[in-house]
């Protein structure tokens, strides 16, 4: 496929709305049924390192090893997790529990940002609130298809930005107790209310985020090195894409590794297998024998964001169940 076109425009563009309409067409591609389970990783977690993978998950990048990706699954897990998906798809139409969106809907989701701050400085944490509405820009444009994807139904409106000094919150470590206080202590709205941490991560993760579950915990939501942001300071990974890789995990996706080359993979039907996952943009990577070159664009994969540019119909439509499942209001 190769790298993302017209990139630099849409990134400096800055003109996208968090009240975009989305659509998402009637005739949404393969989503794998859910035959097979779906477990949360480690606390239900998903975790995207620097550039390797553990168990929950998580972005990583080039170069680096974090001890553990808590967003990448085992097969146990993605087996629970997609019969409680289903368990869930059934438990809202028995009770009819809250509105159900429609393939032509449009969900806004409202948006909380927590800056995670050492001190005052921007080496301690203090990114200017500009960073944070090109990151909400990122993200509408990605998710509305605009930067050469499918379209989903999603977009985004930034409710709040909250700034918090506490150097004993800071690196942010995922799975420590200081992560648990944090979350526990700042995280507001419902469960379709997306909760973003920033700061200084632990172990060359470049974020991480937890998979929906049919009872919200304090631990939901999504954490993201502040300097992936738009303008950020993580070369190559500083164009957005780390938060919308994890929100991806928040609306349910998989990695587009998962699995590896065989079995259901990561439960979408139109995004070929991966053996592991890419880095930088080996265009032409293909490292399975199934049809299809790996989805080194595909915002679900580890390639460096001016490499990754779309989702697929499928995934769109996975993430549009399993938000009628979990998280609509």
């Amino acid at each position: 496929m190769g790298p993302r076109p017209n990139l630099l425009t849409r990134r400096t563009a800055g003109v996208a709305t968090s009240t975009l309409a989305l659509l998402l067409s009637t005739a949404a591609v393969g989503v794998v049924p859910a035959a097979s389970a779906f477990s949360a990783a480690p606390a239900g977690v998903c975790a995207e390192p620097a550039d390797a993978h553990g168990h929950a998950d998580a972005r990583v990048a080039k170069g680096g090893h974090p001890r553990l990706d808590p967003n990448e699954l085992t097969a146990q897990q993605v087996r629970e997790r997609e019969a409680d998906l289903a368990a869930a798809q059934r438990e809202r139409a028995n009770f009819r529990t809250g509105p159900t969106v429609t393939p032509l809907a449009s969900v806004t989701i409202p948006v909380v940002v927590h800056v995670i701050q050492e001190n005052s400085t921007r080496a301690g944490g203090n990114i200017p609130d500009s960073l944070i509405n090109q990151q909400i820009t990122v993200l509408n444009q990605s998710y509305a298809g605009s930067t050469g994807g499918a379209a989903t139904a999603f977009a985004f409106q930034l409710t709040k930005i909250n700034r918090v000094t506490n150097p004993s919150w800071y690196p942010i470590v995922q799975g420590s107790s200081a992560e648990r206080s944090m979350k526990t202590s700042l995280r507001t709205g419902g469960k379709n209310t997306l909760n973003i941490y920033l700061g200084e991560l632990s172990d060359g993760l470049l974020g991480w985020a937890t998979f929906p579950k049919r009872t919200l915990d304090k631990m939901d939501g999504v954490v993201v090195l502040s300097e992936s942001l738009p303008g950020g300071t993580a070369t190559n990974y500083n164009q957005g894409d780390t938060g919308t890789h994890e929100v991806g995990h928040w609306l349910n996706l998989y990695h587009t590794f998962q699995g590896g080359c065989s079995g259901s993979g990561d439960s979408v039907s139109d995004t070929p297998a991966e053996a592991s996952p890419a880095y930088e943009c080996p265009t032409g990577r293909d490292t399975c024998s199934t049809a299809g070159k790996d989805p080194i664009t595909n915002f679900m994969d580890y390639t460096y964001d001016s490499c990754m540019y779309q989702f697929t119909a499928g995934q769109a439509s996975r993430m549009l169940t399993a938000w009628n499942a979990y998280r609509a209001a």
